[in-house]
């Protein structure tokens, strides 16, 4: 029977999108607001604000969705994922890419009142969402992956507002992908041991014991980029103020995560939410003062 039909199933879906979960929305969202704040010079129209928000959700619970259906066979061997629905068999695998399909088509529906130019850039962002999940069973580096699509909005945001893509923009890219590696690295170590015994990659493993440099040195690299974005685009010296107080979160986020526990860890990866907030509360301020 098609998804559709189920409307039983409702929970079950709403769980498989993770929106009970609305963390990986809140880290795609920030840097979208970034790239809206800067293309725009402070002030993006209501249209497509609501375009891209929209479509952050739909892609990230698209993302979700996908990830749930590639790691169907090993997520049971994951202490925290074994409950995840199609593992436990609430929501089939068919019906997981029917959501998927209707998440993607939905996401475009949003992006064809765009111009034609982000419409192209969009089927970047099909690609990288769809292409993450199988990474983490060839590669040590799943999270780069991850990083590249969780800054794809980052382009689109640009050409949706000025049509066109300046250079400098690709520092707040880099900026957003090394802080996605870096904040996705302290997430994978609460899976560490069990990726281990089932042979799952990422950067917590490749690393190893010099994980935490790994992470404060793409946490450098994130605040060295955007410092040398706000130079580029002249931002007021209250955006260094805010950089200031990032790499203070940053600093907490250490205490945190030197313990290599997973709760800690994943405690660490939380907090990310708020660093994303101060960074777009910054750009904010240094645009607009």
């Amino acid at each position: 029977m098609s998804w559709l039909l189920r409307w039983q199933n409702r929970g079950a879906y709403w769980r498989l999108m993770r929106a009970d979960k609305p963390i990986g929305i809140y880290l795609l969202l920030w840097p979208t607001v970034w790239a809206l704040l800067w293309a725009s010079e402070g002030l993006p129209s209501l249209s497509i604000t609501l375009i891209f928000l929209g479509g952050v959700v739909l892609m990230r619970s698209a993302g979700c969705v996908i990830n749930d259906y590639a790691d169907r066979k090993v997520d049971g061997a994951v202490a925290r994922t074994k409950a995840r629905p199609i593992v436990s068999g609430e929501v089939g695998e068919n019906e997981a890419l029917q959501l998927f399909a209707l998440l993607i088509l939905m996401s475009f529906a949003l992006v064809l009142m765009l111009n034609w130019h982000t419409v192209l850039l969009s089927v970047g962002a099909l690609f990288l969402a769809s292409l993450y999940p199988f990474m983490k069973r060839y590669t040590h580096l799943p999270q780069i992956v991850l990083g590249a699509a969780f800054s794809w909005a980052i382009p689109m945001a640009f050409m949706a507002i000025q049509n066109d893509l300046p250079s400098w923009l690709w520092l707040i890219y880099l900026a957003n992908l090394t802080w996605t590696v870096a904040y996705d690295t302290a997430y994978a170590m609460v899976d560490r041991d069990d990726d281990l015994k089932i042979g799952i990659k990422s950067t917590a493993i490749l690393f190893g014991r010099f994980d935490l440099y790994a992470i404060l040195l793409l946490q450098l690299t994130t605040l060295g980029l955007l410092v040398f974005v706000g130079l580029v685009t002249a931002l007021h010296f209250s955006y260094y103020l805010g950089l200031l107080i990032v790499a203070v979160m940053f600093a907490y986020q250490y205490t945190l995560i030197k313990t290599r526990q997973g709760e800690a860890c994943f405690k660490a990866f939380l907090h990310n939410h708020w660093v994303g907030l101060v960074i777009a509360l910054s750009v904010a301020s240094g645009l607009i003062i």
